[in-house]
């Protein structure tokens, strides 16, 4: 196993533009990291640096105990699978997994068994015989992993590699990959992974802890859960979540924060001294139904999303636009409402999140 250490790492280009601001993270032995973030946040990047594909303007990087900032790729005991996959045409699969083994030297024996070996682990052994071009997309990313998995490397790097599939085919592939992971480690190879993504359902249901950036800079390192109940800032509050999280700034009062023309009671004891905050709450706190923790409050419908088991309810409040997760056996007369139309609607205000009006942070 291998903990990859960035400490102060940078990135300036020959133009001056700087891409990544001093980070600092530690990625445990064997840990799943996911980065995460929108376009243009550096985690390509950044992941790209840690396999020696883009240079290091500052600060140390380190695979086990070993700096690396000037060792080649194939020096650093990694294996990087791409978002094209970038198999050979002309070879066939076994030919592809077997070439870096090749490469290597290893024997005929060897390189025979750890293909067989990736094969039986990614259920491909009947794909042994075909070319690329036979293969689905999922195959063909199957291929890929099992690429990286016979060089038996310390950490596996992955840059977006379910983005090219469709959305059935890429939700099997996160349980294969997460599966993957673990299957390694019980078997007694362990490896690091870190896995970058724009998707944060991805990041969600495979990380066992987020790096979430921004502009190339990390803005909190925590397990999925403790990113979504306790989000360090706006933006990561927002980024986490499906619908995001409605925030809105707000104006405090005595006895609540007024959105606009609507009023929301609430204990402002910890908002002392602020006259205006950034207001948050999830979608799934605003509901239909009556209970003991909520208050009604009163708005104007703008239109529904039918999502199956669920309803999404935009809204006006205010003159804020926001949105509800509704159960759909709990969305009662509002699922055939006209635009415009006055709805209540239950706000948990205890499940509420404040934030900085100026800096983003979070108010604890």
């Amino acid at each position: 196993m291998a903990r990859v250490s960035l400490n102060k790492i940078e990135k300036v280009y020959p133009n001056g533009f700087k891409a990544v601001h001093g980070v600092d993270l530690d990625i445990r032995d064997g840990e799943f990291m996911v980065f995460v973030g929108p376009s243009g946040c550096a985690k390509s990047t950044l992941l790209r640096m840690i396999a020696g594909l883009e240079s290091i303007s500052g600060g140390e990087l380190r695979i086990g105990e070993k700096l690396v900032n000037a060792l080649a790729p194939k020096q650093r005991g990694i294996a990087m699978v791409f978002q094209n996959y970038a198999l050979y045409p002309h070879m066939k699969v076994y030919d592809n997994l077997a070439f870096g083994l090749k490469l290597a030297k290893a024997s005929k024996a060897e390189v025979d068994r750890r293909v067989r070996e990736a094969a039986a682990l990614l259920e491909m052994e009947h794909l042994l015989d075909r070319y690329p071009k036979q293969l689905s997309g999922g195959q063909a990313q199957r291929v890929a992993v099992g690429r990286a998995i016979v060089k038996k490397p310390e950490v596996f790097l992955f840059d977006e590699p379910l983005s090219n599939l469709d959305a059935k085919l890429r939700a099997n592939m996160r349980v294969r990959l997460t599966e993957l992971h673990r299957t390694l480690r019980e078997s007694g190879q362990p490896a690091t992974t870190i896995y970058v993504t724009h998707d944060q359902v991805e990041a969600m249901t495979m990380g066992e802890r987020i790096c979430v950036l921004k502009e190339g800079r990390i803005q909190q390192v925590d397990t999925p859960t403790n990113l979504y109940d306790h989000p360090a800032n706006a933006f990561v509050a927002s980024f986490i979540g499906s619908p995001e999280m409605n925030i809105k700034k707000a104006a405090v009062e005595t006895g609540g924060v007024r959105l606009g023309s609507a009023l929301l009671p609430l204990d402002t004891a910890k908002l002392a001294g602020r006259s205006e905050v950034q207001f948050g709450l999830r979608p799934e706190h605003i509901g239909t139904v009556q209970r003991p923790d909520a208050t009604l409050v009163n708005a104007r419908l703008r239109f529904c999303e039918h999502m199956g088991s669920e309803v999404y309810v935009h809204f006006d409040l205010g003159n804020e636009a926001m949105s509800a997760r509704v159960p759909a056996d709990q969305i009662g007369t509002i699922a055939t409402a006209e635009r415009g139309s006055a709805i209540a609607l239950q706000f948990q205000l205890g499940k509420a999140h404040f934030f900085d009006a100026e800096t983003g942070l979070a108010i604890r």
